[in-house]
């Protein structure tokens, strides 16, 4: 497991490849993405959202938006916007960013391997997400933004990876925000039966971004498979979703940070006590990033603080219950703030591990939130052990990095 096979991807044409590529739709405003839609031809974002080009468009996703998003395809295809490899390909995968490198496998996977367990999970899913997404898949048939999957070094698929790196690359830009991405293409039968051979044999593999691209691939399918109904025979295409797999030494895990807005009806003093009775409370003279698992950073009231979880209130053995995000959010969201399910609660924000510590400091500083945690990132190792637990971990417990752009590689399965 997993089963994973070669396709002809479609990419974007080399003179254009900085203006095809984008940042997916919910990165932009509403404003900014009409903006950049209005100027630039060749965005993917016009087969995301064709409202981007006329906000008066109405009627039935299905007659009007995704017929839209079908008559730009054919013209990015007439116009050598996109334009599809010959060749059935996986393909070698390089990001730079903030002089960090990053490598991987870009291939299509098997459905099945995450409807069976094959690829474990470690986050829950939104049913009205999967649905809209799935809908989006169903009726254009464009998968331009992959699942990330991580897995155990392997030497085959290292040796694979390392001999072409040393070649020129199909693909090589660097993004309006600095990011540097490099594209290899292996089409030779013999390299690509041993990676397909050395997925194959691996004894689990786990999402480490994109649950819902995922689920939603998955639920697709299976109304493909219901429409098909006897001609369906699990080799068609739409059985197959975008994935791009990094070892774990290559994923990277940051933290999501919180903000909330206020501590309800308690005072300072209250407040400060009431974290005491599950903590040990320890002002800081400095910012406080967390060097190490079990110390929460905490930003209040003008005063930052060191906040230890006291060992008897979690279970050590639990890879669920021992996590910070699940001690923050059991001993201090829920109990003393009544921040009971954070997806939902306006009172509570996510900051991913690249924003500034000084930033969350200042929003509190300004009144526009009462206080801040900073948390120690979630590890590899600890998302791998929730997934081999069949647990599930809070929401926003890891901000994964890399994080993908959309329309570097398409597969089309319409």
């Amino acid at each position: 497991m997993p089963c994973i096979k070669p396709f002809c991807a479609f990419m974007p044409a080399v003179s254009l490849q900085s203006l095809v590529v984008t940042r997916p739709l919910e990165n932009y405003s509403m404003g900014e993405a009409r903006l950049i839609a209005s100027e630039n031809d060749c965005s993917f974002l016009h087969l995301i959202d064709p409202e981007l080009d006329n906000p008066y468009l109405r009627g039935t996703r299905q007659e009007l938006i995704f017929k839209k998003i079908s008559e730009n395809l054919e013209g990015f295809i007439e116009h050598k916007y996109l334009v599809q490899q010959t060749a059935p390909s996986i393909y070698v995968y390089q990001v730079r960013h903030d002089d960090v490198v990053q490598t991987g496998i870009w291939t299509l996977t098997h459905i099945d391997d995450y409807l069976e367990g094959r690829i474990k999970k470690h986050e829950s899913t939104v049913e009205r997400r999967e649905k809209l997404l799935a809908d989006y898949l169903q009726q254009t048939g464009l998968d331009a933004n992959p699942v990330l999957v991580t897995y155990h070094p392997n030497a085959v698929v290292d040796r694979v990876i390392k001999q072409y790196l040393q070649l020129e690359p199909n693909l090589d830009f660097t993004f309006a925000d600095g990011t540097e991405h490099k594209i290899w293409a292996i089409s030779d039968e013999t390299d690509l039966a041993a990676i397909v051979t050395a997925f194959a044999q691996m004894p689990a593999v786990y999402i480490a971004d994109g649950h819902h691209r995922a689920a939603s691939m998955a639920k697709m399918g299976l109304q493909k498979k219901k429409l098909n109904g006897a001609k369906h025979n699990g080799t068609e295409a739409y059985n197959y979703f975008s994935t791009v797999y990094m070892n774990t030494n290559e994923v990277k895990v940051l933290e999501f940070n919180r903000l909330i807005r206020d501590i309800g009806t308690l005072t300072g003093a209250e407040f400060i006590a009431a974290l005491q009775s599950s903590f040990l409370v320890e002002k800081s003279a400095v910012p406080v990033k967390p060097k190490a698992l079990h110390k929460i950073g905490m930003y209040f009231d003008h005063q930052w603080y060191v906040l230890s979880p006291k060992p008897e209130i979690y279970n050590e053995n639990d890879p669920v219950e021992v996590l910070d995000v699940s001690i923050l959010q059991n001993f201090i969201l829920e109990p003393i703030l009544k921040i009971h399910d954070p997806r939902t609660d306006a009172r509570i924000t996510f900051e991913g591990g690249r924003t500034p510590i000084a930033y969350l400091q200042t929003k509190v500083d300004n009144s526009l939130f009462a206080v801040a945690f900073v948390l120690y990132p979630t590890s590899v190792a600890q998302v791998i052990a929730v997934a081999d637990a069949g647990g599930v971990m809070p929401p926003k417990s890891t901000w994964v990095e890399p994080k993908f752009l959309v329309g570097l590689l398409t597969s089309y399965f319409n």
